[in-house]
């Protein structure tokens, strides 16, 4: 295994590429490119999402993955199988992110990681030069949905927020009906996700497995010894980590009313739930039930992560309801209704991922519109940490859009950013 390259020489190197992004040389390039213009991408993480993205990748004309990279060795050999059965060339395979950061014929990386890790990756990323596909919800607190978005002008990169149901063509003509006032003026939005989840148990001290590199696993957040029950999914219920359910699954739903409303960002938000259904080391809530008032429309959103039955028959999806009638985006389907609840029409559809990362070669190539450029894609996310310092705090969050500043202060003004471990905080 190679010794982690020294971030002040990573950040040295970054800083060159950076300058010639900043000098004009990414319209310079994105000019001349074309749709035949072959890519490499390195895949950052792949014990779970990262699967979907190499399969969506390689499913793009002209990408070749160039690396994987993943803590766990043996996810690194599982990304390399995976790639071998489509593509003729093998990639290089790490354990450090910066390794594809530092390599010229990478020209993007797609992030798979933990959500804490997205930021950091991102900015980093960009300081080198090279585009991004950031898994949801993009950053780990609000702070960092700021940073994120600042890395991508800063650097003129093109990054795209993984909330892939912008790109589902099904998903695109529904909300498009929306718009042209098939159900008239829309009020209000009911958006949910359900799942049937297990406890987590207590957790223990334990050693570090062999086939872990748990120092970079942990990489920004400040460090902890390792526990038996955090790797490789119930990071997501610790604060320390994660951005609860409502970051890990309320993101594409939350995008998605906010979408149908053309509603920016919220003026008052509330959240009240908790961690019910098991006592265990889960943090977050495991019921909970936000509200987002944006003035002229509003959005109520319930995450239940232990109760698997959800609305509509379906435990994803967002029903709008508008002066004529309700549309219901529910699962794969969406029906519109009137007022009689009578079903007027349906669109059917299906969506892969696919067209996310088609959409994302594209802008690269030749300078296509991202379907969920990171700014938009923030928008949402910045619901979601609104949404949860409302129930950390247990108080009404009041924003200010404008100034894009809670009115609020103490505990919740403390919630706006996080602390990171010596040398990783992100800096644009």
């Amino acid at each position: 295994m190679k010794p982690v390259l020294p971030r002040r020489h990573f950040l040295k190197q970054a800083s060159t590429v950076a300058g010639f992004a900043a000098l004009g040389g990414f319209n310079q390039l994105r000019a001349q490119a074309s749709p035949a213009k072959q890519l490499v991408v390195g895949i950052m993480g792949c014990n779970g999402r990262g699967m979907d993205h190499i399969a969506g990748l390689l499913a793009v004309p002209n990408v070749e993955i160039g690396y994987i990279c993943d803590v766990d060795r043996r996810a690194v050999a599982k990304g390399l199988a995976a790639v071998a059965k489509k593509q003729a060339r093998t990639p290089q395979g790490t354990d450090d992110f910066r390794r594809m950061l530092e390599a010229k014929s990478v020209d993007a990386i797609s992030v798979a990681a933990p959500d804490f890790w997205h930021t950091p990756a991102t900015v980093l990323a960009c300081a080198a030069g090279k585009h991004v596909y950031v898994e949801k919800p993009g950053s780990h607190n609000a702070h960092e949905s700021e940073l994120i978005v600042a890395a991508a002008r800063k650097h003129q990169r093109v990054v795209q927020m993984g909330n892939q149901r912008r790109s589902w063509p099904w998903v695109i003509e529904a909300i498009s009906a929306l718009h042209a006032g098939e159900i008239g003026k829309v009020f209000f939005a009911r958006a949910w996700y359900t799942n049937h989840r297990p406890t987590i148990g207590r957790g223990k001290p334990a050693p570090v497995p062999e086939w872990l590199n748990y120092d970079l696993w942990q990489g920004p957040t400040p460090e902890r010894p390792y526990r038996d029950n955090i790797l490789h999914y119930n990071w997501h219920w610790f604060w320390h980590y994660s951005t609860a359910e409502l970051g890990n699954n309320g993101v594409h739903s939350l995008d998605l009313a906010r979408w149908g409303l053309r509603a920016e960002l919220p003026h008052r938000v509330t959240c009240a739930g908790n961690r019910y259904h098991f006592q265990d080391d889960w943090e977050t809530p495991d019921l909970c039930v936000a509200t987002f008032d944006f003035g002229t429309s509003a959005i109520v959103w319930e995450g239940q992560s232990c109760d698997p039955r959800g609305f509509e028959g379906a435990g994803f999806g967002v029903n709008f309801y508008g002066e004529t009638g309700v549309m219901a985006i529910a699962g794969d389907n969406c029906h519109i209704f009137d007022l009689n609840n009578k079903l007027v029409r349906e669109i059917k559809g299906k969506g892969d991922g696919g067209e996310h990362f088609m959409n994302f070669a594209a802008a690269i190539r030749d300078g296509a519109k991202l379907n969920s450029e990171i700014e938009e894609g923030q928008k949402a996310t910045l619901c979601c940490h609104l949404g949860n310092i409302a129930w950390r705090t247990g108080q009404t969050v009041d924003f200010d859009p404008t100034t894009r500043k809670m009115k609020a202060g103490g505990k919740a003004h403390a919630l706006w950013r996080r602390e990171y471990r010596r040398g990783w905080e992100p800096k644009v």
